[in-house]
């Protein structure tokens, strides 16, 4: 019977999701009502405290978050997109390919999808459009280019992944860059092809954008966005004995150098980094905290356990539903978060049971909710994009559907060979 009703609550709080409610109070209710109806009402509201001390975790999405904000209000993220679209547009050949790598290469350094679309898409459409290309593939493409944010150390399932391992952010990274390049170059690749099948690559006579070659790029600003990342790579490679660098030393250090560079009023860029820095702990950090309710209560039903005896029945299963659940719960709920963040809590502290390593099975979960998302239809990025190409979201979602199949294969044959 606590099956059955354990079971009901979960297919209720995945239609909620689905149904766009806030993906934080969804969880925390639904793990609440769990822990009660399992006896344990205390262990609930015992995650929710553990979960808002969770040190490494709020110090590098936090900081990496008030960075992206400094970025903005400097202006830095524009002269970088900028820099990438005139190099683009000298290459008509390779725009479409190049538009998906380059907005790749934007979300490593700014690592949020829909301020990725919204800023490279405020660029790049335009860009494409005016070259010919069909205003639904000019959005497909960019958001495409949208997760590469798995580079970034202060991507939040980077440390939550690295911290049920016991590693260093940096060697989960290390360990599933090698998949995800070869994800992406599949997705730019496929989504080229389905573009001249479809005969979308020229031939498009745009009536709202003309491409705009006035703006001056400062190519000392444009290098500001990847300073932090080239900090941490340069130290963790070169200087790994000398200099001990995280996350948010690098960002701090980076947003201090733009402080110089673009001599920004001190105060202005201060509010800006620890602006960015509270929405991160309310949007980011917030439904890590509801997660780790939601499986509170999941446990206090009996399903984790439930669900690992299966699994452990079925070992051949535990690999699929490690990629394709967050995939196709991206999909459908317009998020990979909640889902990826619900099976590292549940799942990938037991990989080891299953014959995968933990930074193995985390990795698996993000690369398939983040894919998932990245094709999903009602992802926030999706209708940016949409809107600036004035196209339904959904075209672009019919657009991106086998590149992103693609790559999660792909994908998932690195991440497990």
């Amino acid at each position: 019977m606590m099956m059955i009703v354990g079971l009901f609550i979960v297919i209720a709080t995945v239609y909620f999701l689905i149904k766009q409610y806030d993906a934080r109070f969804v969880l925390l209710a639904s793990g609440i009502i769990m822990a009660c109806i399992g006896g344990v009402p205390m262990s609930s509201l015992d995650s929710f405290a553990k979960n808002m001390t969770n040190g490494g975790l709020i110090q590098a999405v936090c900081s990496v978050m008030g960075f992206a904000m400094v970025m903005k209000i400097t202006q830095c993220d524009k002269h970088l997109i900028n820099f990438m679209a005139k190099a683009l547009s000298r290459f008509r050949p390779f725009l479409i390919p190049g538009v998906v790598l380059a907005t790749y290469a934007v979300n490593v350094a700014l690592p949020s999808a829909a301020g990725t679309a919204a800023a490279a898409g405020a660029i790049f459409v335009p860009l494409m459009m005016s070259a010919g290309v069909h205003p639904a593939m000019a959005a497909a493409a960019v958001k495409c280019g949208t997760y590469g944010s798995m580079l970034n150390p202060g991507l939040a399932h980077n440390p939550f992944v690295a911290k049920i391992a016991g590693v260093s952010v940096m060697d989960v990274i290390s360990f599933h860059y090698k998949a995800n390049i070869a994800s992406l170059l599949t997705a730019a690749v496929v989504i080229t092809l389905t573009a001249y099948y479809l005969k979308e690559h020229k031939g498009y006579q745009s009536t709202r954008f003309e491409a705009d070659e006035s703006f001056k790029v400062n190519y000392l600003y444009a290098l500001m966005p990847i300073l932090p990342i080239a900090i941490l790579i340069v130290c963790s490679t070169l200087f790994v004995d000398k200099v001990k660098m995280d996350v948010p030393q690098a960002m701090l250090i980076g947003a201090a150098v733009s402080l110089f560079v673009t001599r920004t009023h001190p105060v202005n860029l201060s509010n800006a980094f620890f602006e960015g820095m509270g929405k991160a702990y309310g949007s980011i950090i917030g439904i890590i905290i509801s997660a780790g309710v939601f499986v509170s209560g999941l446990t206090a039903m009996g399903l984790v356990n439930n669900f690992m005896d299966i699994m452990l029945n079925n070992p051949a299963i535990v690999k699929i539903c490690a990629a394709v659940g967050p995939f196709v719960l991206g999909v459908i709920m317009g998020s990979g978060d909640a889902a990826t963040f619900a099976f590292n809590e549940a799942i990938t502290p037991h990989a080891q049971d299953f014959g995968l390593s933990q930074v193995q099975m985390g990795s698996m979960a993000t690369l398939g909710g983040t894919l998932g998302r990245t094709m999903s239809p009602i992802a926030g990025a999706t209708i940016i994009v949409a809107g600036i190409a004035g196209v339904n979201p959904m075209e672009i979602a019919k657009r991106n559907c086998l590149p992103m199949v693609l790559a999660m294969v792909v994908g998932m044959f690195f991440l497990l060979n």
